[in-house]
């Protein structure tokens, strides 16, 4: 759990970047950050491990005050994750993620047998990966390896900064919804800072939207979408939120058990809503079937049961 209380970054006397903000994230819960440029969302994450350090206020993980802990310690227990990456690009990768771990002077065995898990867990076959480098890596591989490392000594909380922001627009959504996945399984407590909307509600069991270095809203990415607390709020989530939502439903929810059409398009039973009405309008169906992963029929998908449950 991370407890922030009234906690306030000032540079000087008049200028905050994050003015007394308060913000609880439970146990395993995923909370993204997201709001204009400037509003403070990456100091507030990055005081949490005190890369930057609060004027004042609060702030505690799993009960510890982190200013009474030594910074280096501090961070070692705290997975980090940036956008860039930060792989060293002259060791390989299993090298990479073993940073920590032989900073900490863990065993060789013990080592890499957390490095072959961690390759396994984000997606990359151990056999053919640990002895690569980063260059001959795609964009989407050193990020799952930035993954893997933040995650190497087993941290109870993970800080990701804009994840995903390099890589293409293409391969960003399927590795989302991956990590979404990883992140479900693990049972971190995560705190990410994005620009993306759509991978703040796709990535985040609750959103907070910030404002001038304060949260106007904290909740579930439903409640964001559907109940904007303010014009602020409602102008940032966009017209488009409507559409936006549909993405929080899976297809499986709403389809039913009947034999689908013959005819009718497949979609995976993976897929979310939007997705669903999006290959509806670029076939021209007012219906889908639903297939698993073996890509055999399990049921069919009616337009109206994407907007009536």
């Amino acid at each position: 759990m991370i407890e922030m209380n009234r906690v306030s970054k000032r540079y000087g006397q008049t200028v905050a970047s994050v003015d007394d903000l308060s913000l609880t994230v439970p146990e395993g819960t995923t909370v993204a950050l997201i709001g204009p440029s400037g509003c403070g969302k990456t100091t507030t994450m990055r005081m949490i491990n005190r890369l930057i350090e609060p004027s004042s206020g609060s702030i505690k993980v799993n009960g510890r005050d982190v200013m009474e802990l030594d910074p280096v310690q501090l961070r070692r227990g705290i997975g980090y994750v940036i956008q860039q990456v930060g792989l060293f690009p002259h060791v390989t990768i299993a090298e990479n993620i073993a940073t920590v771990p032989r900073l900490l002077r863990w065993d060789r065995a013990r080592t890499e047998r957390r490095v072959d898990e961690l390759l396994e867990i984000v997606g990359l076959e151990p056999a053919q990966m640990r002895g690569r480098y980063p260059h001959q890596l795609s964009g989407g591989q050193r990020q799952r390896v930035g993954v893997a490392r933040a995650l190497a000594v087993d941290p109870p909380v993970l800080l990701m900064d804009e994840p995903f922001g390099a890589i293409d627009p293409v391969a960003r959504g399927r590795l989302q919804s991956e990590f979404r996945q990883i992140l479900a399984r693990i049972r971190k407590t995560v705190v990410m800072v994005t620009h993306d909307l759509d991978e703040a509600v796709t990535m985040g069991d609750r959103v907070a939207i910030m404002r001038q270095g304060r949260i106007v809203q904290y909740d579930t990415p439903d409640v964001v979408l559907s109940k904007p607390v303010d014009d602020f709020v409602a102008d940032f989530v966009g017209s488009e939120r409507a559409l936006k939502r549909l993405a929080l439903f899976g297809v499986a929810e709403r389809m039913s058990k009947s034999p689908p059409r013959s005819t009718a398009p497949a979609i995976s039973r993976n897929a979310n809503l939007r997705e669903a009405l999006s290959a509806m309008v670029g076939s021209g169906s007012d219906r889908l079937a639903v297939v698993n992963a073996e890509g055999i029929a399990i049921g069919e998908l009616h337009r109206d049961r994407i907007f009536t449950p």
